[in-house]
């Protein structure tokens, strides 16, 4: 299942905010997910199923933790299918690490291309023109990497410069904006494309009173690809939809156990800590003003509010939104494109942040549509948190917005 954003209306339809020269800008964005679809209202009794298990209190746990996240729908790469073909990956203590990377290598690079394809045909260039890959990827160990089985599978040049960020995990998105950003801009006439990629199949284990935060991944996680393009001094037949100026990253000290993965012979043992929320709601004010202080007098972006940002967040989990909002004293809609990813998608770890953004994309075009007399905003920021903890941020600006009012 594939989707491009940037139809012929949009093309058509000139931007409300005209890009900076020399500013790298986000032209296109497209996603992929693979065929399986889970309701989460079935998650519960279909895990337990597959996993052989009959435990009444682990039942029960998922059960909540699958109301909690506020999943309803999410695609994945697991299927009965595989399961047939593979029924150890159900069974406890089994090495498995070489079945799943063969499930997972191809399944990654398929999801990455089917997203680039979608991406590519909304950004209308032509391939030769694509000059730099960036590909994102915390589900696949291999080398030549995916970076490499991806420029092949799209019939990139083979002097196209690739590089390739693993094991960033949630925050790999944003990771791979910043350093799409900064090819673009270095290069002149560069078209960066973006791909990211994951699933859940290295990490698929069956339950255990042991560790009962495994469950948080079989009620949230979900498999899936996205891609963008991003150069600087759009063309004419080009139609930039967001303009990216300050990036940061951050890890915060001493926090490297919160979010921590390891790679075993069982697949990737993967556990979250209870208090991260905490920590992100603790320290993501302090962030997010050193990132607005980045642009300092530049068009008057610092003396803005937060409520007359959009925020553009990765939605690691309902918990983490609402911290958020809180903390920083935002609307109730602010979040709302975090939010419906989380619902439709799950947390898609790196690919989640270009569901939000296609999100944005088509609030602003479902206003302009509308002749709707509200305003959207143009400054705003993309956030992610993840392995460190590490936080990446951008300043952008929406360029599809229509100009305040005064």
């Amino acid at each position: 299942m594939v989707s491009t954003y940037v139809d012929t209306r949009t093309r058509k339809q000139a931007s409300s905010m005209a890009p900076n020269p020399g500013k790298a800008t986000i032209m296109a964005l497209g996603h992929a997910f693979p065929q399986q679809l889970v309701m989460q209202d079935y998650v519960v009794d279909g895990f337990m199923k597959n996993t052989n298990c009959d435990d009444p209190e682990l039942k029960e746990k998922l059960t909540r933790l699958c109301k909690t996240t506020t999943v309803k729908t999410r695609y994945v790469v697991m299927s009965e299918e595989i399961l047939k073909n593979y029924p150890e990956l159900a069974q406890e203590g089994l090495p498995t690490m070489k079945q799943r990377l063969d499930i997972s290598n191809k399944a990654v690079t398929q999801m990455a291309t089917d997203a680039s394809l979608a991406c590519l045909r909304s950004w209308g260039g032509a391939l030769s023109g694509i000059t730099h890959l960036v590909y994102v990827s915390s589900s696949e160990a291999r080398f030549p990497g995916g970076d490499l089985h991806l420029a092949r599978a799209l019939g990139l040049s083979p002097d196209v410069r690739r590089v390739m960020l693993a094991f960033t995990g949630c925050s790999g998105g944003v990771a791979g904006l910043r350093v799409a950003k900064g090819l673009a801009e270095s290069c002149p006439g560069a078209r960066v494309l973006l791909a990211t990629s994951e699933t859940t199949i290295v990490g698929f284990r069956p339950p255990s009173p042991d560790r009962p935060y495994d469950l948080v991944g079989v009620a949230l996680f979900g498999d899936g690809a996205g891609a963008a393009v991003i150069g600087t001094n759009p063309t004419p037949v080009e139609c930039p939809l967001f303009e990216l100026h300050s990036a940061l990253q951050r890890f915060l000290p001493d926090t490297e156990k919160t979010i921590d993965g390891r790679l075993t012979e069982e697949g990737i043992k993967f556990q979250l800590g209870r208090e991260l929320p905490h920590i992100i709601e603790a320290h993501v004010e302090d962030f997010c003003k050193k990132l607005m202080k980045e642009r300092e007098g530049d068009h008057g972006a610092t003396d803005l509010s937060y409520d007359d940002l959009f925020w553009a967040v990765h939605p690691g989990g309902p918990a983490i939104l609402t911290k958020m909002e809180g903390r920083l004293g935002l609307g109730a809609d602010k979040l709302r494109a975090s939010r419906c990813a989380l619902r439709d998608f799950g947390n898609a770890s790196s690919n989640t942040i270009v569901y939000v953004l296609e999100n944005m994309v088509e609030e602003t075009r479902g206003r302009n549509e509308a002749a709707d007399d509200g305003e959207d905003c143009e400054w705003g920021l993309i956030l992610a948190f993840g392995p460190g903890i590490t936080f990446e941020g951008i300043l952008a600006r929406n360029l599809q917005a229509r100009a305040r009012l005064n």
